[in-house]
């Protein structure tokens, strides 16, 4: 049995049993799929918009975070300090580099970074990838989009016409796709995967050498090796004599699994057990005094039959309605599929949404979620805990709207961090 049992294997999740296993702590990971990484651009978004301004990126997302809590005093950073957030952002950073993905920030420490999005928008994030680093809108060298002929989700052209016309000069180039697969039809990953093979890496960077102009720093799709990623990166800079930088597509998305791999690999180094593709379908619990009561096992569904999961300590880090954490029905119910927690959302589908499809305040369906306490554990009417050994961190807490402030990754960090040092205090 295990001291500690997260569910769910989203960026939270991995998180709280990285910090639970430093402190000494048996853990187990049960989820029922991949987690959010393999879906989102890979970078660490803490704070890029707020209703007063949705128009206006955040410039230094940890400053205005105050600002946000005065807003909304039950937003999940509230319960935390600036410092917190801070030290569980830095402990992300050095984590990135031990397991070989390495992070950075903005050179002007504590700004937000403007990377290019897929769209050719300027997209505000806090922390990325060591290959998107070199995108940062700041900088002031023109770019060369390139793209592959053939290659689906990816457009130079566009994404080139709108950062020339958000003031950022770029162009646009293609190269042929056999130039660096065999395949007819290929995601990224596998486009990824095969640009670990040498041979391949030295066909691009002869390719590129040959349309980059002086001065210019080289955008490409994010597909630059799997395995060989860091490898692959440094060759193209010195074989171009250019920076270049990676641009997220859409989903799947490479610098998500880059990471979510060389985590996973780290946590099963530590001792750690993660096992996807277990969906988590009945629960017992027992409340013999009262509140709060207990969580003794859940229970996953496997081909032959339920298995039952103990541990001394359960974290629930599901997602929110979103990430599969909540589910609802066609008469507006909406509910938490494992614990059946209470939530904050309405119940009531008339009342789900806004009238304003970009209303700047949000919907409230994407709002609600689970409440918890200073501990970040689970509470109900009477602000107590509903399980005395029951945890929750990250997208499926209650005030928050991470896909709109674009803080779904900061929030995960910072309260995963945080409900694992509150459960192994």
């Amino acid at each position: 049995m295990s001291d500690l049992l997260v569910i769910g294997a989203g960026l939270s999740g991995l998180m709280a049993a990285y910090t639970a296993v430093k402190a000494g702590m048996r853990v187990t990971i049960a989820a029922k799929g991949l987690g959010s990484m393999h879906w989102g651009a890979g970078t660490i978004d803490v704070l890029g918009y707020t209703a007063t301004q949705p128009e206006l990126p955040v410039k230094r997302p940890l400053e205005q975070i105050q600002s946000l809590i005065q807003q909304n005093p039950q937003h999940p950073y509230a319960l935390l300090t600036n410092e917190h957030i801070a030290q569980t952002l830095a402990t992300f950073v050095a984590l990135s580099k031990d397991i070989g993905v390495p992070y950075g920030g903005a050179t002007n420490p504590g700004d937000n970074l403007l990377l290019p999005s897929p769209a050719g928008a300027a997209r505000p994030t806090y922390l990325a990838p060591k290959a998107q680093l070199a995108g940062d809108l700041s900088r002031s060298e023109p770019m060369l989009i390139v793209g592959f002929e053939g290659l689906r989700d990816f457009y130079p052209e566009l994404i080139a016409e709108n950062l020339t016309h958000l003031g950022y000069p770029a162009r646009a180039a293609f190269l042929p796709l056999k130039l660096i697969t065999n395949r007819r039809d290929s995601n990224t990953v596998q486009l990824a995967q095969g640009l670990d093979n040498k041979e391949q890496r030295a066909l691009l960077a002869a390719a590129l050498r040959k349309i980059v102009r002086p001065g210019e720093r080289i955008g490409l799709p994010a597909i630059l090796g799997m395995d060989a990623h860091i490898t692959l990166l440094a060759e193209l800079e010195r074989e171009t004599n250019s920076l270049v930088f990676e641009i997220p597509t859409l989903p799947p998305s490479v610098p998500g699994v880059r990471l979510y791999k060389a985590f996973r690999g780290h946590l099963q180094s530590l001792g750690v057990r993660l096992t996807a593709g277990l969906e988590v379908i009945s629960t017992q619990t027992t409340a013999p005094n009262g509140v709060p009561g207990a969580v003794q096992w859940v229970e996953s569904a496997t081909s032959a039959r339920p298995l039952k999961l103990r541990a001394d300590k359960y974290l629930l880090a599901t997602g929110g309605i979103l990430g599969g954490g909540f589910n609802s029905d066609v008469n507006g119910r909406v509910w938490e599929t494992i614990f059946n927690l209470p939530l904050t959302i309405p119940q009531e589908r008339a009342d789900w949404f806004n009238s304003g499809f970009l209303d700047p305040q949000g919907h409230p369906v994407f709002k609600g979620g689970v409440k918890v306490n200073a501990s970040f554990q689970p509470i109900g009417a009477n602000d107590q805990p509903l399980y005395a050994n029951l945890w929750a961190a990250g997208n499926l807490l209650a005030h928050s709207d991470g896909i709109q402030e674009r803080s779904l990754e900061g929030t995960a960090v910072a309260t995963g961090v945080a409900a694992a040092q509150a459960l192994s205090g």
